[in-house]
């Protein structure tokens, strides 16, 4: 998406009173789990070429500094994406306490694989 449309699309969103939708890493975590899949990734409806990346690949989480993510916003979706499947997955900002466009692979997600045998690498 072009950044001025995306632009907008934020003025109009925050004009509208939107809330902050945060990729939930919980859920996130739970669907690899239970798919047992091998690779993941993660980005913004609309918006996947400027803030998706690889989130978990060969069955473990990809390291923050080998990929790019960003997942907040006001106007669009957090998605995941298991084997061509898009996925929302999402909570509002304020149910997620410190969590931002920034956070990657809380502690929180990172025992719901741990807890089922999914390595952290």
């Amino acid at each position: 998406m072009d950044s001025t449309v995306a632009f907008m699309m934020c003025k109009m969103a925050r004009d509208a009173g939107n809330k902050i939708k945060v990729f939930d890493w919980d859920k996130a975590a739970q669907i690899i789990k239970e798919r047992k899949a091998a690779d993941a990734s993660a980005g913004l409806s609309m918006d996947w070429e400027w803030t998706g990346g690889v989130i978990f690949r060969d069955g473990k989480p990809m390291p923050k500094e080998k990929t790019y993510v960003y997942l907040a916003s006001l106007w669009a979706t957090p998605e995941l994406e298991i084997d061509s499947e898009i996925i929302d997955c999402w909570k509002w900002q304020e149910d997620t306490p410190g969590w931002g466009a920034n956070t990657y692979w809380p502690a929180s997600a990172l025992k719901i694989l741990e807890s089922e045998g999914v390595s952290n690498g």
